[in-house]
């Protein structure tokens, strides 16, 4: 809601901060950044995106966060996904903190920042996507990720507060499990991981009939839930303890 709109009525006068939507299409911009400039999300088309927000440039936790990212380039590009980061800093302020990131051997061996950081010092992206929660501060972003599809669609995000670093696992579990529900029309049941089952939705009344018999690599062990087998045999993970028993 805008608030020109919100202040039509004198009882709602307030700033509602603007927030994307999961299904719908990723706000659009344009910015400068330290490679130069961007018109979002139309440059990345055809690609998976992770925009990611940190708070400010030379900080303790967000330094381990760029290091973590650069130290991962052959993971995320092996998913066919671009990283992109914002802070409300200037681009000036982003290469003289990348340039000494370079330096750093946080994740690994030293690894060169390979993404564009954005400059946001109007905070016009940070409000498009939610980024400033003023409960935290008026002037700096929390740490947000979005994750963003090759159609430029938003299809997950994720808020944590400025005191906490982002799990990198996670962030890289999240895009093979969106591929994965794309590609094979799945879904994808707790702590999933690349090889392991997957959940068949939909599959209520065939695996009703089957009574947890397998059939075509599926199992039920539950009417309601049914499985398939990836990889040949599943791998043993603590979500299937409670169901192991009813696998044939």
């Amino acid at each position: 809601m805008s608030k020109d709109k919100c202040c039509e009525d004198s009882e709602c006068c307030w700033d509602v901060p603007s927030m994307p939507l999961i299904g719908e299409p990723a706000p659009e911009f344009r910015a400068l950044t330290s490679m130069g400039a961007v018109n979002f999300p139309s440059d990345y088309k055809g690609k998976w995106v992770i925009l990611f927000s940190h708070p400010a440039d030379f900080t303790p936790v967000c330094t381990t966060e760029i290091s973590t990212f650069a130290a991962m380039r052959a993971d995320f590009e092996g998913l066919n996904t671009q990283v992109i980061g914002l802070s409300v800093d200037s681009v000036h302020s982003h290469k003289a903190w990348l340039l000494d990131i370079d330096e750093l051997k946080w994740a690994g061996p030293r690894t060169k920042v390979w993404f564009p950081i954005i400059d946001d010092l109007k905070m016009e992206v940070s409000r498009k996507y939610g980024m400033i929660h003023p409960a935290m501060s008026d002037t700096s972003a929390v740490r947000s990720v979005f994750f963003i599809d090759p159609k430029g669609i938003l299809r997950a995000m994720v808020y944590y507060p400025q005191s906490l670093g982002r799990n990198f696992d996670e962030i890289r579990r999240v895009v093979q499990a969106l591929q994965k529900a794309d590609a094979d029309k799945c879904t994808t049941p707790a702590d999933w991981r690349p090889g392991d089952d997957v959940i068949v939705p939909g599959a209520k009344a065939e695996a009703k009939k089957r009574k947890d018999v397998a059939v075509g690599g599926l199992y039920g062990p539950r009417w309601y839930l049914t499985f398939r087998r990836e990889n040949g045999a599943a791998k043993k993970r603590s979500y299937r303890r409670a169901v192991a028993k009813d696998k044939p």
